[in-house]
């Protein structure tokens, strides 16, 4: 059975947000076996401008730990088949195309990236007042690198979590 839960993340720095996280996916009721017996959890975590939805899956298809998917709802990320999961090779060329688009425009988006990457709040109005025609709407793409980032923070702690997502987006640049 899939238990639907709203989760708003407020923490703002990397070891308050990881903390949360975890301490939520603890609180998680086990499951007694596989398929229906199986506990499986959508976390809603942000609500997007046009009503979808960047939202946590748990277990991972990997299920490992404290892994978890991070999905769109109703949003294509694949090129050869349809996933509504964003992977970093489909946030990369989005934010490839929008640089090449405008230029200028583009660096409000690496000013929002790096805020986002310090753990800020970044309120949706910023996200949103950013127009690219290219893409995915910036603010689903931003939302979206937001808990690509938290994810590398829960899976690579002892390592350099975020960090890693975060180079590959400065090459860019």
């Amino acid at each position: 059975m899939i238990q639907n839960v709203k989760l708003t993340l407020t923490a703002t720095d990397r070891r308050a947000i990881r903390d949360f996280l975890v301490k939520t996916f603890l609180n998680e009721e086990p499951g007694t076996g596989t398929g229906e017996l199986c506990s499986i959890y959508k976390y809603e975590v942000e609500q997007l401008d046009g009503g979808k939805i960047v939202y946590l899956k748990r277990p991972a298809r990997l299920n490992k730990g404290f892994d978890f998917e991070i999905n769109v709802s109703d949003t294509n990320f694949g090129t050869n088949r349809r996933t509504t999961m964003p992977s970093h090779p489909s946030i990369l060329k989005d934010l490839e195309d929008k640089q090449t688009e405008d230029p200028k425009e583009f660096e409000k988006v690496k000013n929002l990236i790096e805020r986002i990457y310090n753990c800020e709040i970044v309120k949706c109005e910023e996200m949103r007042s950013l127009k690219f025609k290219t893409g995915h709407p910036i603010e689903l793409i931003l939302k979206s690198i937001k808990w690509l980032f938290i994810e590398q923070d829960v899976t690579y702690w002892n390592w350099s979590g975020r960090n890693m997502f975060y180079s590959g987006i400065q090459e860019i640049y």
